[in-house]
């Protein structure tokens, strides 16, 4: 296995040599390859990386922050265009970046300017250029801040008495005060603050260039006189100033799925329509939603003076009907006398009501290979109220391996489900003023999962009820009941003896194909500071959190506590004498996003897993249990076969039971970079492990102990390829185990002694881990 790296490491070196040798071929003559740039500051408040965004030409990437194989692989090319092969290599790779010493001179102007603005008045920056042998260059870019202007005082010229009293009003929250430095882009900051502010009172023609400053400087001092000054409105330049006015909203107008490229009474007469909480709604023949529906989610109201944010709840609240394509929102002006109007008119264009899709998919599951087909119904109108019904049946077939002693080695799986979901806070006794602040959407959901297998059949059915709403970057669910209930109707005589014979081993594989009922309720929070998680979301720092919290069984102990006093059999209480499962579980996900540059990052992350059965249950429902391994979790194992604690486990088909835990633990380390062309790459380390809380007798060295939880963790070190498709990202990681827990001396250290066949995992995956 040594000899084997090795020799690759001499490849790979002799390879990156020869291409190093190309690239001169792609160097005119009397000019140079950029091969580094670097900003410097004297001053710890201008950070270089601040000034990144001005630079205008950068050296090629690198693969990993280490090597330019982009740029090598173009230089492996030929000149010849004609050759397919070069083609190919000019699109994958990156061609060398010939320093443009125009480019460096505008980059230095950009950046000086910057510095500037920042309130350091005299800074200057200095363009050093390196020679590196003779086909290279570096450049270093010195920023000299000097000393920065402060401001000494501030004063207001504000001539309209009614906006100096609404900016009186608001002073408290200003950005600007004595002492700060002359930062134009605070200053201009406040600029639209106060802009904002004042589109809230009323102020709808006010833009922020009707504010402007105005510096003054005594000699030899740094310290600033600073006016802030409003101008009067003009429409044009050759008006005659007068007041701002504010304007009162008079009417607001739905049309609905109808457009005009001009707004007037006119244009809309002829048209059927009805009134609707102070709304006018216009229509062809019929509405396509409910009058109630539409005025509920509007902002806009009669009488008001206008706000912005009252337009920007608008659109918000619309975009949670799914029936809609779009909306726009336009404002006509009325002026009478000293009076100013607006007659708001709020286009609403709707989407298709019904679809119908299909997928085809290839399954996976630990090596077996099998089909799956779906077809899905969707009615995005079913009451007129923008209600989305959705109706989808699921088949499956995968051939079992592995198996003696069973009649057939087929499975197979059918299921059906539907979801009907409000676009809001759906519940008894609710004001229409808490549904509309709440924002929320109310989903009712059933499933039914009939799974065909050698050793045994299961059915599966479910009802849901939840709530799922969003305020800023964060999103808030609540199931506020979920029933699952768990038959088997069918178990194979070969299978039945087999859980005889592990019941005193392992009681748990028993309990996890026993009739169950188990009725939950739960809540879910989730954060992410760059908002939706997309491919976009690891272009710049960012962070997410993701917390949960369930119960089950509590209300249903209680009430068969009170009936019946006692357990059946001394054991567990049942409802419809089946067995309810209790338990409470939590669970915490954090993962931070640091970017090095425009094509590397480092992602940390963190999730950590509790839950605890009590009461009616011995042990968790085995679709709560948690397992480690697999794509998402510690990559140099397979998924469900690592854990729990050091126990090593058997080669038995149906041991994947017994590598669960209660409580898990991952840690993850990964390095991202930009390779070519849509493809990008990922080096990462893992570490994790499950525990149990109670003592399972095959499994002591299973059990968590805070005194040697640690020695159990187990590392896994790899690589992986992403294929960046902008709408969806396909992951493909390769795995080696670096410490293994399962086992003692010298194995317990893989790393050291590599076994491929034994230590290498692979993993397919849709997104990215985390």
């Amino acid at each position: 296995m040594e000899k084997a790296m090795l020799r690759i490491l001499y490849l790979l070196a002799a390879v990156l040599t020869l291409a190093g040798c190309s690239v001169s071929k792609f160097i005119p003559e009397g000019q140079y390859l950029l091969d580094d740039v670097k900003i410097e500051s004297d001053n710890k408040e201008v950070k270089p990386s601040q000034m990144n965004t001005y630079i205008r030409q950068t050296p090629n990437a690198k693969w990993f922050s280490l090597v330019k194989l982009p740029m090598y692989i173009y230089s492996a090319s030929g000149r010849d265009s004609s050759k397919w092969i070069n083609r190919f290599l000019w699109k994958i790779g990156d061609a060398p970046r010939i320093y443009d010493p125009e480019a460096a001179e505008e980059s230095r102007r950009q950046i000086e300017l910057a510095v500037q603005n920042m309130g350091y008045m005299g800074a200057y920056v200095r363009l050093n250029e390196q020679q590196k042998g003779k086909k290279k260059m570096k450049v270093r870019y010195s920023i000299h801040t000097g000393e920065p202007y402060v401001i000494d005082h501030i004063t207001y010229d504000i001539a309209d008495s009614t906006v100096g009293s609404y900016l009186a009003r608001d002073s408290a929250l200003t950005r600007l005060h004595p002492g700060m430095r002359l930062d134009v882009n605070v200053l201009d900051e406040e600029r639209q603050r106060i802009t904002q502010y004042l589109q809230n009172r009323g102020y709808y023609r006010f833009n922020k260039d009707f504010i402007t400053y105005q510096a003054d400087t005594t000699a030899h001092s740094r310290k600033v006189g600073l006016t802030v000054k409003l101008l009067p409105f003009r429409r044009k330049k050759s008006d005659d100033p007068e007041p701002h006015r504010q304007y009162t909203v008079r009417n607001v107008n739905f049309l609905l799925d109808v457009d005009f490229a001009e707004l007037s009474a006119d244009a809309i007469r002829g048209m059927d329509s009805i009134r609707s909480q102070g709304a006018m709604l216009y229509f062809h023949g019929k509405p396509f939603l409910r009058p109630k529906v539409i005025t509920d989610y509007n902002r806009l109201k009669t009488g008001r003076l206008y706000q912005s944010r009252d337009v920007q709840n608008t659109y918000s609240d619309l975009s949670r009907l799914g029936i809609l394509k779009y909306s726009n929102i336009r404002f006509r002006e009325e002026l009478e006398g000293d009076s100013a109007y607006l007659d708001a008119y709020v286009t609403l264009s709707k989407r298709k009501n019904k679809s119908v899709s299909f997928e085809i998919e290839g399954t996976n599951s630990a090596g077996d290979l099998g089909a799956a087909a779906s077809v899905a119904y969707t009615h995005r109108n079913l009451f007129r109220g923008s209600e989305t019904l959705t109706l989808k049946l699921r088949g499956a077939y995968e051939a079992v391996s592995g198996l003696e002693g069973y009649a057939n080695s087929n499975y197979m799986e059918y299921a059906v489900e539907g979801s009907l979901n409000f676009p809001e806070f759906m519940f008894p006794f609710l004001s229409s003023d808490f549904k509309r602040r709440i924002r929320a959407t109310s989903e009712v959901s059933v499933k039914y999962n009939w799974q065909i297998r050698p050793e045994f059949e299961r059915t599966v059915a479910s009802a849901a009820w939840s709530y799922r709403w969003s305020k800023r970057r964060a999103v808030h669910r609540f199931d506020l009941l979920d029933v699952n209930y768990i038959y088997m109707p069918y178990r194979s005589e070969t299978f039945r003896d087999y859980l005889d014979m592990m019941d005193e081993r392992n009681p748990l594989l028993r309990y996890s194909y026993e009739d169950l009922f188990i009725v939950r309720m739960g809540y879910t929070y989730t954060y992410n500071s760059s908002g939706a998680i997309s491919s976009k979301t690891a272009q710049r720092n960012s962070y997410s959190i993701r917390f949960n919290i369930e119960e089950s069984g509590n209300l249903l102990y209680a009430f068969s506590k009170i009936v019946n006093g006692r357990p059946k059999n001394g054991e567990a209480f049942q409802m419809a004498n089946i067995d309810f499962a209790q338990y409470v579980k939590a669970d915490f996900d954090f993962a931070k996003n640091f970017m090095i540059d425009d094509r590397n990052s480092l992602v940390f992350h963190v999730g950590v897993g509790v839950a605890y059965p009590y009461g009616n249950s011995k042990s968790l429902p085995f679709e709560k249990l948690y397992f480690s391994g697999g794509a998402n979790s510690v990559r140099g194992w397979s998924v469900r076969s690592l854990g729990p604690g050091g126990y090593r486990g058997d080669t038995n088909s149906l041991d994947y039971v017994n590598h669960t835990g209660d409580i898990k633990l991952d840690l993850n380390l990964e390095y991202r970079t930009h390779l070519f062309w849509k493809l990008n790459g990922a080096a990462f380390i893992d570490a994790g492990n499950v525990w149990t809380i109670r003592n399972r007798e095959m499994q002591p060295e299973g059990l968590f102990k805070f005194n040697r939880f640690y020695k159990q963790l187990a590392v896994a070190y790899g690589l992986g390829i992403r294929f960046d498709l902008d709408f969806l990202i396909i992951r493909f990681d390769g795995g080696m185990k670096a410490i293994n827990p399962m086992y003692e001396g010298r194995d317990r250290y893989p790393i050291i002694s590599p076994d491929f066949g034994r230590d290498f995992a692979f993993h397919f995956a849709v997104g990215y881990p985390f």
